[in-house]
């Protein structure tokens, strides 16, 4: 009994952490002075998602808000932490046509906080 709960444990499945479909204003200091490389991508929503070994990802769903084809590329995106920290996704590439909306799944790799907003610079 007791190695069927360890291995459960160790399973890293995730959890919805919450689903945010307006985005959230926060005032932490740019520290890094990083911010996502402009592009015509705009955050619609996202789900925020994360297990006990400190994993955090999330779906996005973003929409190319050019008429014209676009490649989405994970720098065209950040995540804000709750420790003020930011940091883009993990490598990812997508194509979207002109004004086409997809969803994503995205890690922003292990964080001992919890991502607050994900944001693209448009």
């Amino acid at each position: 009994m007791l190695s069927l709960s360890v291995q459960a444990e160790d399973s890293g499945a995730l959890n919805i952490d919450r689903v945010v479909s307006k985005n959230s204003d926060f005032s932490f200091p740019n520290r890094s002075g990083i911010s996502p490389r402009s592009s015509d991508f705009k955050v619609d929503s996202y789900v925020l998602m994360s297990n006990d070994s400190g994993e955090r990802w999330a779906v996005i769903t973003l929409t190319n808000l050019s008429s014209g084809h676009r490649e989405f590329n994970s720098s065209q995106l950040m995540a804000l932490f709750a420790d003020g920290d930011s940091s883009t996704p993990l490598a990812y590439e997508s194509s979207f046509s002109g004004r086409e909306t997809q969803s994503i799944t995205l890690s922003f790799g292990e964080h001992k906080f919890p991502i607050l907003s994900i944001y693209a610079n448009n």
